[in-house]
């Protein structure tokens, strides 16, 4: 999971961008970087390890010249979180000048890895799958290459090549230098990519100008002042040219499109509109169906109060409580400057993080029953410190709800659970998880119902990738080897 931004202006791109990257802050906080371009085509990048905030200063910003550019929020889900060289976007010089930002996970890099050296002739200096991912385009678009000039026509010939060779999600943006903006999107649409417009004023006998922005959610959009056009389809490519004008073409045949569930269970922030679907409706209605699941298994009579972890919870907390006719209470309080703990790397400081940033209010838990909602539960860590900390501010008993299925499988697009042992609920009962976590009962959302919760909001989405819950990989390329060859890869 990342967050990624490209906006095609009439002027200068780069304070926009920073804000941009600002609001998509919540799906990467490991590495930043912004990219843009003149219209003669030089580059200006800049980027560091870190948050939005503290890798940007002000020389950095004046020296991100030009009327296209790119961002990249990063959380590592491939190579090493630490490595500043791994931070994106990515660069290559042929042709013309590529450079690219990408949220997702490829699937087949060891396969891309061999042909890119050995038949491409391409140098990778990371284990990044975006380095792969530019280096792929790279090599497809110079193919289609035939005169002097590239036209959306070569550039859509490029796109349908990178579809056939490369496997996965991804949702990538790339500026090509002197040409415009590409964004483009996997043929099942893991990955959420949305595209806006706004106008420019222009003197009354000029033709009429667009601004464009792509970005992976629609917050981005409404804070500034651009129209949602649509979400990119599955396997299209949307290519702006310096011009402001707008070409699109599908390329990939038998696309379909699946989105992660996870966007919704955690990833995506309230306010975004992703794929149709309203991400903060949808977290009601999972409130709505955990509320009957947690009747059917939990004893009449021991809740008295419910509770969510803040913040993404809140949603689905709030109908919980409203029906099952209980008081809803904020238990916990969030520091607002500590960053989200499922996306930290490693166990010890996600364990670390935990106490830092919530902190439990004894009068609302002392001498009571609670039950607390949480998004998910996936590898445990926060779970069990949190339940802890119920029980250290004085509450009787603790039933704990997760709006999510188990997590019994590894999510390989794009989401940080590469590794079955890291899995609290892999290969263990509920009961057993219960007493794993601490906590007096234990309720998991049903699979069936947490689908029907999101899909009842879009009626043109029939499916979702749900691979963490129920094992079934969407691309079918996903095999066990591959699994146990990422778990013993994974780096943190």
């Amino acid at each position: 999971m990342c967050g990624i931004v490209g906006m095609v202006g009439q002027g200068l791109v780069n304070q926009e961008i920073y804000d941009a990257l600002l609001l998509l802050q919540h799906r990467g906080q490991d590495s930043t970087g912004i990219a843009t371009a003149e219209r003669s085509g030089v580059f200006h990048i800049a980027k560091a390890k870190g948050q939005v905030r503290e890798a940007f200063r002000t020389r950095d910003m004046r020296s991100l010249l030009g009327e296209i550019g790119l961002g990249h929020v990063r959380y590592a889900t491939k190579g090493t979180a630490g490595s500043e060289q791994e931070a994106q976007p990515f660069y290559v010089n042929a042709p013309y000048g590529l450079v690219l930002v990408h949220n997702g996970n490829l699937t087949n890099t060891r396969e891309l890895t061999d042909e890119l050296f050995h038949r491409d002739r391409r140098h990778l200096n990371t284990t990044s799958d975006t380095e792969l991912l530019v280096n792929v385009l790279a090599n497809e678009l110079q193919e289609s290459i035939t005169g002097t000039q590239l036209g959306p026509e070569q550039i859509f010939q490029a796109v349908t090549r990178v579809h056939e060779r490369v496997e996965g999600s991804y949702a990538a943006i790339s500026l090509i230098a002197g040409y415009g903006l590409l964004a483009f999107r996997d043929p099942f649409g893991i990955r959420p990519l949305i595209l806006g417009t706004r106008p420019v004023a222009v003197p009354i006998e000029g033709a009429p100008k667009y601004e464009w922005v792509v970005a992976s959610e629609s917050l981005v959009l409404d804070n500034a002042g651009f129209e949602v056009v649509r979400d990119v389809e599955p396997g299209e490519a949307v290519f702006i040219d310096l011009e402001g004008n707008l070409h699109t073409r599908q390329c990939a045949p038998n696309a379909q499109l699946v989105p992660c569930a996870f966007e919704y269970v955690y990833l995506a922030r309230p306010d975004s509109v992703m794929n149709g679907i309203a991400v903060y409706e949808s977290r009601l209605r999972m409130g709505d169906r955990l509320a009957d699941t947690i009747a059917k298994y939990t004893p009449a009579g021991t809740i008295d109060v419910v509770m969510p972890i803040p913040d993404s919870s809140r949603p689905s907390a709030m109908q919980v409580a409203r029906k099952l006719g209980l008081e809803y209470r904020e238990g916990f309080y969030k520091n607002r400057y500590i960053g989200r703990t499922f996306i930290m790397p490693g166990q010890a400081v996600r364990k670390k993080s935990v106490r830092q940033k919530l902190n439990a209010m004894p009068s609302e838990f002392k001498g009571k029953n609670v039950l607390l909602i949480d998004d998910s539960i996936v590898r445990g860590t926060t779970s069990k410190e949190i339940i802890q900390m119920a029980r250290d501010a004085g509450a009787i008993s603790v039933t704990f709800a997760s709006a999510a299925p188990p997590v019994r499988y590894p999510h390989v697009y794009g989401i940080n659970m590469p590794s079955r042992h890291e899995l609290v609920a892999h290969g263990r009962t509920i009961p057993e998880i219960a007493e794993e976590l601490g906590c007096d009962y234990l309720v998991y959302q049903e699979v069936d119902d947490l689908k029907e919760a999101i899909l009842e909001g879009a009626p043109d989405v029939t499916d979702l990738d749900m691979s963490c819950f129920d094992g079934r990989y969407i691309t079918g390329t996903v095999s066990d080897e591959y699994l146990a060859w990422v778990e013993g890869n994974q780096e943190s």
